[in-house]
């Protein structure tokens, strides 16, 4: 326990000198703010112009103002973009001591190796906790700003735990974004890799076979998918979610702990 907790300190204390993981926050927010954005030009449609991209683009989104419909876009914010940032801060992560050649340092000190990858998983988590709560809250004061019509208890609480599953779906693919940090040594190859994922998260649900593919199952969790395919979510999705979830773990865990670290 305290080889673990020592290696926690040292994460925490090299994740508190970076400008990167306030760069984070100011990126996710986007979601929020753009959405707010969109409510404001629905209650003031006269502000929109006839013709030209904007008024086509509001048209096919559809939006109605409402506290339910900006709840649902935050939820929508991260199912999507939580792939990308979460995935970024997982490679990050896991891929900057090798660009910054202190693996081998790291590696000298008188902690278990296990012991480090857990804290730099716990690192992980609770950086993504933080972005997703402090959207959350960005997205309650835009509302409140905006005075937004339809605010009800029920309709908060029933969006709140859509918003929280959908954020620890997401998080769980932090673990295989990890994987491809320590095998390939850097920030490259995991990003490559939450590219192809994520375009096929949107691709394949199209098909009808996102129900099974992991990075599509938060995606449809929280609608971004289409509201329709919500109900075909079932017990085999979170279990396959969870099975590579725990796949990227063990992996990374034998990858740092067995691999030539020469």
């Amino acid at each position: 326990m305290n080889q673990l907790k020592y290696a926690l300190s040292a994460e925490m204390i090299k994740m508190r000198h970076l400008s990167i993981v306030g760069i984070t926050f100011i990126a996710f927010a986007l979601g929020p703010v753009m959405g707010g954005l969109f409510m404001l030009l629905l209650q003031n449609p006269e502000i929109i112009p006839s013709s030209g991209i904007l008024n086509t683009k509001m048209t096919a989104f559809a939006l109605e103002v409402s506290w339910q419909e900006y709840m649902s876009l935050l939820s929508q914010v991260m199912g999507i973009g939580g792939i990308i940032v979460f995935g970024f801060a997982a490679s990050f992560i896991f891929g900057r001591e090798y660009t910054e050649n202190t693996y081998s340092d790291l590696l000298s000190l008188p902690v278990s190796r296990t012991h480090i990858i857990n804290a730099k998983f716990i690192v992980y988590i609770f950086w993504c906790l933080l972005l997703s709560s402090s959207n959350l809250i960005l997205g309650f004061m835009i509302a409140g700003i905006l005075n937004l019509p339809g605010w009800d208890m029920q309709i908060i609480v029933t969006n709140i735990q859509v918003y929280v599953i959908t954020t620890l779906l997401t998080i769980l693919f932090g673990t295989l974004v990890s994987f491809f940090a320590l095998w390939s040594r850097g920030y490259l190859a995991p990003l490559g890799f939450l590219v192809i994922t994520l375009i096929f998260a949107q691709i394949i649900p199209i098909l009808g076979w996102g129900y099974y593919f992991p990075w599509s199952i938060p995606i449809i969790y929280c609608g971004a998918a289409g509201v329709e395919l919500q109900s075909g979510l079932n017990g085999w999705s979170y279990i396959i979610l969870i099975f590579i979830s725990f796949s990227g773990y063990l992996s990374s865990q034998i990858c740092w702990k067995y691999r030539d670290q020469a």
